[in-house]
């Protein structure tokens, strides 16, 4: 069984050794003044006029989200139990009564505190500046938005987590990160486009290869949290609200949970294959 007191203080040493990580510092400054510009170009007095209100805002957060939460969310994973492990800190943790799974459970919710921490700074900058300019409106899009980029980083999380329990370096695990970050956010949404354009692929079928991709996931869920379709999105778009209908926002987000939720476990079942013995009871 897992004691979620041991849970918790793993969770809460972790949040705040996130907190002050460097790395994790800078990628949330560059997120809150990028989403506090944004906001400011969303200004009458800007030049995106268009921009204007928390919903519009919203939209246009969309992808600062889809390049900067991934890769957050995937650096920070995959550097955390193998960083660990190579600096021995792992082992000493190990070697007091909590189990592996509570170890790694732990690191996860205290670094997913830690990115929903980021999001409610760049969000909450930029639709401080919104109220302020009395330009409010749509709140409930926006925050939608916030919590659809939370679960968003916490897929990423959950894949970084699972590159980290099977590297053994810190170095690779980043390496596969990063290289899963261009896949996800760029090669995967261009490959997508050539491929169909190619090989003149159904919709139907250019659709379900979207669906594979979390950060096409989110695109699709948010921006169906600002209006009521995804035309936007050209014919997919289109097919996607004929098909699903009103079910298709559920769907979307069902796919996001099932890639938080498939990894993290995935990670567990590496993570717990490792002790060689149980840790409970250890003396420290």
């Amino acid at each position: 069984m897992i004691d979620a007191m041991n849970v918790w203080t793993i969770t809460h040493k972790e949040l705040r050794d996130a907190l002050r990580n460097r790395w994790f510092l800078l990628y949330t400054i560059a997120f809150g003044g990028l989403a506090l510009a944004l906001s400011a170009l969303s200004h009458p007095g800007g030049t995106l006029t268009q921009l204007a209100g928390y919903g519009r805002t919203a939209a246009g957060l969309i992808n600062l989200v889809l390049l900067f939460v991934p890769l957050i969310g995937l650096t920070l994973g995959a550097a955390n139990l193998v960083g660990e492990r190579e600096t021995g800190v792992l082992d000493y943790l190990l070697s007091h009564p909590v189990t592996r799974p509570e170890v790694l459970l732990g690191k996860y919710l205290g670094l997913a505190g830690a990115l929903l921490a980021s999001l409610c700074l760049g969000f909450g900058l930029a639709g401080v500046y919104l109220a302020l300019r009395g330009q409010g409106g749509d709140a409930g899009s926006y925050l939608i938005t916030v919590a659809l980029a939370w679960l968003l980083g916490l897929a990423m999380l959950s894949l970084g987590f699972l590159v980290s329990t099977i590297a053994r370096k810190t170095s690779t695990a980043l390496g596969v990160a990063l290289f899963l970050w261009l896949v996800l956010a760029f090669i995967g949404d261009l490959g997508i486009m050539g491929a169909a354009v190619v090989t003149q692929l159904p919709i139907s079928q250019v659709f379900l290869i979207s669906v594979l991709n979390p950060l096409q996931l989110f695109k699709m869920a948010s921006i169906l949290s600002i209006q009521a379709n995804l035309e936007v999105l050209g014919p997919a778009g289109i097919y996607a609200t004929q098909q699903f209908g009103t079910n298709l926002s559920p769907f979307l987000i069902g796919g996001l949970i099932l890639w938080v939720l498939v990894p993290l476990a995935v990670a567990l079942f590496f993570f717990d294959r490792e002790g060689a013995s149980p840790v409970k009871g250890k003396a420290t």
